[in-house]
């Protein structure tokens, strides 16, 4: 089965649950649905960049960490996968400061890659993606909603 290509996804992003404590975002969720018409597959670990004034084109990319172990999700029309992104918090109050001695970084949107397909522009619908010393923990695409 061949991958998904980037115009048969649509990517949507959200704060996760269970992600650690601070003020910044701490941990999103991004969610992937196959929006052609037929079944594709989604695969491996996400690339995830900062976009410099919400513009893709200014990204800044970020150090990322894989967990756990990848396998191929097919994904049906209609269908959705998932993966979990958990950054470095910020902690504190207003602006907040990094446990590092770092600048926090706010970025209005975030553009996800997947190998084979394609980068995804993705916003908060509740914020910014607020993270500190430009890491970020990834897991692999999934067929399960993590929290």
């Amino acid at each position: 089965m061949k991958a998904c290509t980037a115009a048969g996804v649509e990517a949507a992003a959200y704060q996760a649950a269970d992600r650690p404590a601070g003020t910044g975002t701490g941990a999103a969720i991004v969610e992937f649905t196959n929006v052609s018409s037929h079944p594709c597959v989604l695969k491996g670990y996400p690339s995830v960049a900062g976009a410099g004034n919400g513009s893709p084109e200014h990204n800044s990319p970020l150090s990322v960490t894989a967990t756990g172990s990848a396998s191929p999700v097919q994904v049906s029309p209609g269908g959705k996968a998932w993966v979990k992104l958990t950054f470095v918090q910020v902690q504190g109050e207003a602006d907040g400061y990094c446990e590092s001695g770092a600048d926090p970084v706010a970025y209005p949107t975030l553009v996800v890659g997947l190998p084979g397909s394609g980068s995804h522009q993705v916003a908060l619908d509740d914020g910014q993606f607020a993270e500190c010393d430009n890491k970020v923990t990834v897991t692999a695409v999934s067929a399960a909603k993590p929290s």
